[in-house]
């Protein structure tokens, strides 16, 4: 067995791959993603592999490349470049292999759209709202009248909406086709190319005081030939994905009516067209839709669905269901079966009808995200073993020792079945030493862990650590009622249900030593470390990362401070101070005795830094362990998507002080 373990600066040797789209013919065109060491950076480039996937090169010369899709008929590739730091459009016309910019939008490109007939591309740019916003000059001060006037991974809101242009291919004519104080997001085209849908919150037929406290996303429809927009939905859905139906009579979506705020799972819905009703074909279905698993090796945003099969007759949308990512089909009657089992996690997923093959980029327990093809059986089960890889961009972990993570699941006190796994360090001989255990807990807490192929996870194990990682109440994929318990009950379920599940695992592994547990968390993982820690001191060692401390100012300075603080704890500082103060790790700081490593972005907006910096001068004031280390220019993605030095360098952090801190014999006093 090989001796080589996954160490924090093996990220350098990894390549990713993503956004698949299919030419008519059957070639596929992706983005792979390398990491330049020199620059510190991530260049994206291009790629096409041959319909009898016997080639495979880059196909395009920029080092910031993403989004390709192909034209209907094959004859033009699309994509997204940064030109002067702004992404705009770019066409690749594949006869003479030219490369030709058309767009130049003042503020590039969000996203483009191909219409069915090849002439037009719908595009997504930001614009200037009706309501003039000052803007911010050096020497004056900025002005803020938004009750959410800033977003993670945006920063402040600078006045400007998302909207919808249209492109005409023959003459690079680009007309803004949406206007107005709102956001027009995830355009579609319709069947026959004579209207696009899109999503949008409007304050129209309903008025609202404040936009910033509404969630919601209509479906609203836009005639191109009149340019009438008519709306389909009543103000009652978060819909986030949405696709017509091949006759254009109705829209299948993936939406939740938000009943349990962030908590609430999804569900698909059809939307007739005629009569404006929407129907859930999945109103039981203990199943969350869309892709929630969350892991530091994924590139992109997923692509859940819904995608029709040919005759209309079928739906297939991916869900999150215990510890895994499938492909499920759904009828018009409501019937819902998986097309894949077996422990996989699919983040992408992409149909050729004319080939009828679908691409999926899949991870799995030894693998990290790649591209596979399967032929496309509308009622038949997916073998895995069948399934055909596209790339390979991983052999080097062949002379690696890869931890294949063991899955368990536990009854907690209360008889309700908890999910989890166990990873240990393979490469350590057997012996009479007992092995470090270290609790993971994941953010959220409205997600869930799998078993995927984790850089962060093997980077721990391969400090010969044993790993948990547990998906307590509060995850998704285990049906409504779990995913809504930790609402209003922090620190209650949620901790019992993590304490108990280290109590199940040293049982059932007594080769794991009580005596040194480590336990790690980011975002609301964070928060369960702080509050774990401050009321249970069996762990020897911990690490919090971009995490909440404090409710009160929580509530105030997070970009989703009013809704999330609101949901999980149930009140305002205002009115329930006590409540809010009881709950926040902050104010029982001083009950904290294990040694504290806080990791923080400084441009973090969902976890801001301040969050941090309260707990980290609590616990020097009163001559705790701890130890800041804060990330220039990183936001609340620093540990996934961060410049890799960044990334490299927290890791190296997370092993150092575990292993300062379990190595001290028991008996030292801290």
């Amino acid at each position: 067995m090989s001796q080589k373990t996954i160490q924090p600066e093996d990220l350098y040797k990894y390549n990713w791959v993503s956004d698949p789209s299919i030419h008519p013919d059957g070639a596929v065109a992706y983005v792979h993603k390398i990491i330049d060491r020199e620059r510190n950076q991530y260049k994206t480039h291009i790629y096409y592999l041959s319909a009898d996937r016997t080639q495979k090169k880059r196909i395009t010369d920029g080092d910031y490349d993403t989004a390709p899709g192909w034209s209907p008929n094959g004859r033009y590739l699309a994509f997204i470049r940064k030109t002067d730091n702004k992404p705009q459009l770019w066409i690749m016309d594949m006869i003479d292999s030219s490369i030709n910019q058309y767009s130049k939008l003042e503020r590039g490109i969000g996203l483009f759209r191909w219409s069915p007939d090849g002439r037009s591309i719908a595009i997504t740019s930001r614009v200037i709202g009706t309501h003039e916003v000052e803007a911010h000059v050096p020497d004056r001060g900025q002005i803020i009248e938004r009750t959410t006037p800033k977003a993670e991974g945006s920063g402040l809101w600078n006045g400007t909406y998302q909207h919808l242009f249209l492109l005409e291919l023959s003459t690079r004519h680009i007309q803004q086709i949406t206007e107005g104080d709102f956001d027009a997001s995830a355009p579609v085209w319709s069947p026959d190319g004579t209207e696009i849908s899109y999503l949008a919150q409007k304050n129209s037929s309903i008025i609202y005081s404040d936009m910033d406290l509404v969630f919601y996303q209509d479906l609203y429809t836009l005639d191109l030939s009149s340019g009438h927009t008519e709306i389909y939905t009543n103000h009652d859905r978060m819909i986030t994905q949405l696709a017509y139906a091949p006759d254009g009579k109705s829209w299948t979506c993936i939406a939740n009516d938000r009943e349990y705020g962030s908590g609430t799972q999804n569900q698909v819905y059809r939307i007739d067209r005629s009569t404006k009703q929407i129907r859930s074909l999945t109103p039981q279905s203990q199943i969350q839709f869309g892709n929630f698993i969350l892991n530091d090796m994924k590139n992109a945003a997923a692509i859940p669905g819904p995608i029709y099969s040919a005759d209309g007759q079928s739906i297939y949308v991916l869900g999150t269901y215990q510890g895994s990512v499938d492909l499920y089909r759904l009828t018009e009657e409501g019937i819902c079966t998986p097309i894949t089992t077996g422990g996989k996690d699919i983040h992408q997923i992409v149909y050729a009808p004319q080939q009828n093959i679908m691409v999926a980029l899949v991870a799995d327990a030894t693998h990290p995200y790649e591209f596979v093809e399967f032929p496309f059986l509308p009622v038949s089960n997916i073998q895995w073993e069948e399934v055909k890889p596209l790339t390979d961009n991983h052999q080097w972990l062949a002379d690696y020792n890869v931890a294949v993570p063991e899955l368990f699941w536990y009854t907690n006190k209360e008889g309700i079945h908890i999910q989890g796994w166990f990873m240990k360090p393979t490469h350590i001989a057997d012996n009479d030493s007992k092995i470090p255990l270290i609790l993971q807990i994941h953010g959220g807490p409205h997600a869930m862990y799998s078993d995927a192929y984790s850089h962060e996870m093997q980077t721990l194990v391969s400090q010969g650590y044993a790993v948990m990682m547990v998906n307590p109440r509060g995850s998704f994929g285990y049906g409504q009622h779990f995913a809504q318990a930790c609402r209003q009950d922090f620190g209650g379920g949620d901790y019992r249900d993590l304490l108990e599940a280290v109590d199940d695992v040293l049982q059932h592994h007594p080769e794991c030593d009580e005596q040194q547990l480590g336990i790690c968390g980011g975002s609301y993982g964070g928060l369960m470390v702080n509050w774990i820690i401050a009321h249970d001191h069996r762990f020897r060692v911990a690490v919090t990362q971009r995490c909440i401390s404090n409710w009160i100012s929580f509530y105030g300075i997070s970009d989703i401070g009013i809704s999330y603080t609101e949901g999980i704890i149930g009140g305002n500082p205002w009115a329930d101070f006590e409540k809010l103060w009881s709950q926040s790790p902050l104010a029982h700081v001083q009950h904290i005795e294990t040694p504290l490593l806080i990791i923080h972005g400084e441009q973090d907006m969902r976890c801001p830094i301040e969050q941090g910096e309260q707990l980290y001068t609590a616990l020097k004031r009163q001559g705790k362990v701890t130890k800041m280390v804060r990330y220039p220019d990183s936001n609340h993605m620093v540990l996934k998507s961060g410049k890799p030095s960044y990334r490299v360098d927290l890791l190296t952090h997370v092993n150092d002080w575990i292993k300062h801190y379990i190595d001290i014999p028991a008996e030292v006093n801290l």
